[in-house]
């Protein structure tokens, strides 16, 4: 028990302590900022250049629904972009068969009284 006391107490302090170099730092934050909307920004070409414009607003309808699920999806394209696997632009229909490919599975409830 004192060892997990003694986890908690370090991931405590260690959160303590970044929140600390953020808040007297409004330069790194700005920072971090302006690398993020970078990163966004280079995110959004990527997939400019290899998605057709329907498959792209389907990705952003379920982003608005799904953002998790969505920056998942991104991350796979972006990776298969950079890796050379794109061979054409992605269509719509394109984009609906991979994403059933990663919807999981919805297991059927049944409920049985006696």
């Amino acid at each position: 028990m004192d060892d997990l006391e003694d986890i908690r107490q370090r991931k405590l302090q260690e959160l303590q302590r970044r929140q600390a170099e953020l808040a007297a730092s409004p330069e790194a934050q700005a920072q971090a900022e302006a690398e993020r909307a970078q990163q966004e920004a280079a995110v959004e070409r990527v997939l400019q250049q290899i998605m057709e414009p329907e498959a792209r607003e389907r990705l952003t309808r379920i982003r608005m629904s799904r953002p998790e699920f969505a920056e998942s999806v991104t991350r796979q394209l972006v990776a298969l972009a950079q890796s050379g696997r794109v061979a054409r632009r992605i269509t719509d229909d394109d984009l609906r068969q991979m994403l059933a490919q990663l919807t999981p599975k919805q297991r059927d409830i049944n409920i049985t009284r006696k």
